[in-house]
């Protein structure tokens, strides 16, 4: 028996539950194991390995306090050190490779596991395991009311990377006058900053981040993020000229389209990274992110075909997971992409408006013609009734006198 496993508040009871059925269906062993999560890319980290070790330990320890006995075997891994995983069939494809290689059909799964951390594929990835032939079951276990903490164990690597972000962001609204400025300007503006930024840092570094940043991994980002903003000019740059040669083209050859892109990044730093990089490159505008779900929309048909190859996905993923992550499938070999208004239906819309507009017309004309006709038979009517009416006047008074 194969059972995926990672940090959730039903970890315990899926423990349970699955030293259970393998003591009933007298299976041989069972096999814990955790992919690696996405952030680790490439090298396991050496922290990130030894929590992983820790929750395998944990496990070992809850699988042989309810084993009645010596049988079945406990077995624990991490799997998937020399993969990047993004998507549910990807880590279906590591946890049936480790299947195959210990002759596992059976599979229980934590209903709480989360295999991409805050992106829920184990629905997917259940489905994915289903159709490559294996029984997948989830585990029976109650699911515990969970009351999160708004604030979190803050530190002085939270107050101080907070701190230098408020203090570098308070300068730039001041245009910098700490350079550009006098002596006053420097002082007053030390000062003040030095406030603004401690206020925001003292209130907030406790419910800014989500986890505790690693001073190594956030120094490695900020090398691979120096790369990245030349590269980002640069894709500016040959987007600012491309709409120049646009603007003056007597055809105006532009193409808008709104489109959805299903990216492989996570969190908030990354996405907020891509979805401001494409708005900030002209052609393309980050109308909606949801999830992993961007909404862009594209001016031109270049600009559309970039989005989709991923240039700046690709560039996002290599300063935040390294240069592994920059090997994954565009989108658009992915299937991640999709328009949301294709030409044909601008077609359809510009004859329906085409039809509305001569529909008007021609109702328009048939009333006028209409009133014509009855403004006719008014008249018809009002001079038959003028002739009767002289007839009358024109006819000799009967013989009375005679009678």
């Amino acid at each position: 028996m194969l059972v995926p496993v990672g940090e959730s508040v039903t970890l315990r009871q899926t423990v349970g539950y699955a030293v259970g059925v393998a003591e009933e269906t007298d299976a041989s062993a069972i096999h814990f194991v955790v992919p690696v999560a996405w952030h680790s890319a490439g090298d396991v980290e050496p922290a990130v390995r030894r929590e992983v070790e820790t929750l395998l330990d944990r496990v070992q320890v809850w699988a042989r306090e309810d084993a009645s006995g010596t049988t079945p075997a406990v077995e624990t891994a991490i799997i998937g050190e020399e993969q990047y995983m993004f998507s549910p069939d990807d880590y279906a494809g590591v946890l049936a490779d480790y299947a195959d290689a210990h002759g596992v059909e059976r599979i229980v799964v934590d209903p709480e596991y989360s295999p991409g951390g805050n992106v829920p594929l184990l629905r997917a990835m259940e489905v994915s395991l289903v159709e490559r032939g294996y029984t997948v079951e989830e585990a029976p276990v109650e699911t515990p009311v969970r009351r999160s903490r708004l604030t979190r164990p803050g530190g002085a690597v939270q107050f101080g990377l907070l701190f230098a972000v408020s203090f570098l962001f308070y300068q730039l609204l001041g245009g910098f006058a700490i350079v550009t400025g006098d002596t006053f300007d420097l002082f007053y503006e030390l000062v003040t900053g030095t406030i603004a930024a401690g206020i925001v840092a003292g209130s907030l570094h406790r419910v800014t981040m989500s986890e505790r940043p690693r001073l190594r991994r956030l120094g490695v980002q900020l090398v691979r993020l120096s790369l990245y903003v030349p590269y980002l000019l640069y894709e500016i740059v040959k987007s600012n000229i491309l709409i120049t040669f646009i603007i003056l083209h007597p055809r105006l050859p532009i193409e808008p389209r709104l489109t959805r892109v299903r990216v492989a990044v996570w969190g908030g730093s990354p996405l907020t990274t891509l979805a401001n990089s494409i708005t900030l490159t002209p052609g393309t505008l980050t109308v909606r992110a949801d999830g992993q779900y961007l909404y862009v929309h594209a001016l031109f048909p270049s600009a559309r075909e970039g989005l989709f190859a991923g240039t700046l996905e690709r560039a996002v993923r290599f300063v935040y997971y390294g240069r592994a992550a920059a090997a994954v499938a565009t989108p658009e070999e992915r299937g991640d992409t999709e328009l949301l208004q294709r030409p044909e239906e601008d077609a359809d819309a510009g004859a329906s408006v085409r039809s509305g507009e001569g529909s008007s017309e021609e109702t328009r004309r048939e009333g006028e013609r209409s009133e014509e006709a009855r403004t006719e038979d008014e008249r018809s009517e009002e001079a038959r009734t003028r002739d009767d009416r002289s007839d009358d006047d024109r006819t000799p008074p009967g013989d009375g006198g005679g009678a």
